[in-house]
């Protein structure tokens, strides 16, 4: 089973830094797209930004200009640089990725990680 760990969430200062990383582990798969997602309490669950298997990208327009998504497909991993972090971004963050696994193709989540931006 292809397995998505994230590290990287914390607790950061209004206008700090973050980054996010997502890795997947697992035998016998390749990776489509990459994303990632945040679910702030009482609030829906949102995609935050994309990136295609090309490293195309899409952003929600909240962090259009402050977050940045890229990936590392040697280490089959997906990151979220955050920039200029606002409390209002104060969520837990998911990963998720389209992955093909010996011929099956779905789409596998990562754990949640917290990230909170308080003074």
């Amino acid at each position: 089973q292809v397995q998505l760990v994230p590290s990287g969430g914390g607790l950061v200062q209004p206008g700090g830094s973050l980054r996010l990383s997502c890795a997947a582990s697992g035998t016998g798969f390749s990776i489509y797209a990459m994303n990632w997602y945040r679910q702030a309490p009482g609030k829906q669950r949102e995609l935050v930004a994309s990136i295609s298997s090309g490293g195309s990208t899409n952003y929600a327009d909240s962090v259009k200009g402050r977050f940045t998504i890229s990936r590392d497909n040697a280490r089959n991993t997906v990151y979220l640089q955050m920039s200029s972090l606002k409390p209002e971004d104060t969520a837990i963050y998911y990963c998720n990725a389209d992955i093909a696994r010996w011929n099956e193709r779905r789409v596998y989540w990562g754990q949640g990680t917290q990230v909170t931006v308080s003074s």
